[in-house]
């Protein structure tokens, strides 16, 4: 079981590196490039505030389960 949860923490870090890249690249880019003033807000809310909470909260995530912080205690 502790191998499977050392594999999946490399899945979430994984996950949190790909999440980053598509909210950055996909989401917020294209309405930073765009000019609008609609357009602004979401592209900050995305990238002040979003994107740290996604890539930070399933970073985190994964490194405590690669790093074995997860492990079961029977004291």
């Amino acid at each position: 079981m502790s191998a499977l949860k050392k594999l999946l923490g490399i899945v979430w870090i994984g996950l949190a590196l790909f999440a980053g890249y598509y909210l950055y690249f996909d989401q917020t880019q294209p309405k930073f490039e765009s000019g609008k003033p609609e357009d602004m807000i979401p592209a900050i809310i995305y990238t002040f505030i979003l994107l740290p909470l996604i890539v930070g909260g399933l970073g985190c995530f994964g490194y405590y389960s690669l790093t074995g912080e997860y492990k079961e205690h029977n004291d």
